[in-house]
Parts: C-alpha cells; sequence; structure tokens
C-alpha cells in the first residue's frame, strides 16, 4: 500500500501527457545556467575544473568520456540519501556533500552544461512500489509514485554509440538545427540525444553482477556505470531481464528543456507540509541503511 496523502495535486492528464507533446528530437536542451543548475557558482566550477584535471590525467578527451570521469567524481564526493528537495541547487548539494539520486544527476547535468554539452530531462512518474524494498517497515508512507527527472545528454556522433532510438531520443539522422546541433548529413558534426543510462556503453546485468534492484547502498545513480537500466523494454532486455524497468512506470510525462521547466510544471514528489516534516530525517539518512 502506497500513500496519496503525502503527494502534491498533480493533474497529468493534461494536453502534453494525452499524446500531443512535441517528438523527443524537437524538444530542445540547453548550456544556460537555471535556478537549479546554477553552474556559474564557485563550488560547481571548481567541480567542474576538478573533472577536467582528471580527465586530462586519464586521457578522457571526448565528452562522453568527461562526464564518466565526473560521473565516478560524484559517487565517492556525494553520499547518497534520500533527500525529497527536488528543486535543491546544485551548489548546495555539493556543500552539504549529500544528495538523492534526482539531486546527483543535476549536479551531473551542471557539469555536463559547464563543458558545452546540452541537457534535457525526461519526466518520468514511477510507481512507488519501485521503492519498497528500501523502506520494508515503511511502505504505508511511501509515494503512491515518484516523479524523475531523468536526464539526456546531447552528444557528438564521434564520442559513440548515438544513444537511444525512437522514442528514446532524437533520431541521429535527423541532427537538430540551430543552437541545438548540427543536421546529421554533414557528417561528423552529427549529435544524439544520449539518456543517462547509455552514457556507459556496453553493459550488460549478467556481466556486471546482475539488474539494479532498489536496494541496498547502491541508487540509480551508481547503477548505470555498473549494469544496464531502461525504462522501455528494450529487446536487449527480453521483457523481464532485470534491467528491464518498465513495469515500474506508470506516466510518461515527456521530454523538457530543464529539470526547472518539469518540477514548475508537474511539481515535485512530495507537497511542501510533506517535504517540511521528512527532509530533516531523509536529508540524512544513508541509502542501504536499515529502515
Amino acid at each position: 500500500m502506497t500513500s496519496r496523502l503525502l503527494m502534491p495535486v498533480r493533474t497529468v492528464l493534461t494536453d502534453r501527457t494525452r499524446g500531443a507533446e512535441a517528438p523527443a528530437g524537437d524538444v530542445p536542451g540547453s548550456t544556460r545556467p537555471t535556478p537549479i543548475l546554477d553552474r556559474e557558482h564557485p563550488l560547481v566550477t571548481a567541480l567542474v575544473a576538478r573533472v577536467l584535471r582528471e580527465s586530462e590525467a586519464r586521457g578522457a578527451v571526448t565528452d562522453r568520456a568527461r562526464l564518466q570521469v565526473a560521473h565516478g567524481i560524484l559517487v565517492t564526493a556525494v553520499r547518497p540519501v534520500y533527500s525529497v528537495e527536488d528543486r535543491r541547487r546544485v551548489s548546495r548539494t555539493l556543500r552539504l556533500g549529500r544528495g538523492s539520486c534526482s539531486q546527483r544527476m543535476a549536479v551531473l547535468e551542471a557539469v555536463a552544461r559547464s563543458l558545452g554539452v546540452e541537457t534535457r530531462v525526461r519526466g518520468l512518474l514511477v510507481d512507488g512500489t519501485f521503492w519498497y524494498p528500501r523502506f520494508p517497515k515503511l511502505r504505508a508512507f511511501v509515494p503512491e509514485e515518484v516523479l524523475l527527472a531523468w536526464p539526456e545528454f546531447r552528444l557528438d556522433g564521434a564520442d559513440g554509440p548515438t544513444g537511444a532510438d525512437g522514442d528514446n531520443g532524437a533520431d541521429a539522422s535527423t541532427g537538430a538545427d540551430g543552437d541545438n546541433g548540427a543536421d546529421a548529413s554533414t557528417g561528423a558534426d552529427a549529435s544524439a540525444w544520449v539518456p543517462i543510462a547509455e552514457l556507459f556503453t556496453g553493459l550488460g546485468p549478467a556481466e556486471h553482477g546482475g539488474g539494479f534492484t532498489n536496494s541496498g547502498a547502491e541508487t540509480l545513480f551508481e547503477a548505470v556505470a555498473r549494469t544496464t537500466v531502461d525504462w522501455d523494454a528494450p529487446a536487449a532486455c527480453a521483457g523481464s531481464a532485470p534491467c528491464d524497468l518498465s513495469a515500474h512506470l506508470r506516466t510518461d510525462l515527456g521530454r523538457f528543456s530543464s529539470r526547472d521547466e518539469l518540477f514548475d510544471l508537474h511539481g515535485q514528489t512530495l507537497c511542501r507540509p510533506a517535504r517540511t516534516l521528512a527532509e530533516p530525517v531523509l536529508g540524512r539518512w544513508s541509502a542501504g541503511a536499515a529502515a
């Protein structure tokens, strides 16, 4: 049993979610700072400088490789907790040295934008039962659905695989106009949207310790570097394989130019009173600690 009492009033069946949303390839990303992605803050610029230093030392010369380096830094530098403040500024997450999956993904987005890589997010309403393994004794307080901002990065085709096809991102053959990338007909300048789960390629659940179970110390943020994670039941997951999380997806809200835009339109997972009460506890509760 999950709870709706802690959730904001959310109208999901808007024109956007009835299927009238723009095709994934038509939703632009950006490298601009936002209130959440405050990439010009000194703590963020210091992190970016560290990423560049470590990338140079490791011979990471592509945007994809630099983002992999950044991800590895964040895994060790920002402790995973169950914070419920989805709109927290990236600089505050870095100052605290702890953050939720969503907050650490936001930090990675801010780093990407600082490196000149456009980002956007896909809004996913995930069934609250997905989090039952983490809160076995508190299931009655788990929200009925959790709003997840799933980042996507616009990477050059030369950086590796072109990312997702179909609904998972823009088709590399179509390219993008204006500031969002060059048309794929130009050849080497072609770029495509790559979900965070595809920053690390060539992963499979069998070879990397099994699929993601949403239990223990590993969160989604760590899991994408170890095993395949997918919300769309791809053929590679064979429908029931551990990497297939599609059964937990309630609603795909579409793509948004930033997580700020997503939360402006659909709110956060918890209503403000619930966040105020829960954050002092959950914001310090380490992922994997006994519930």
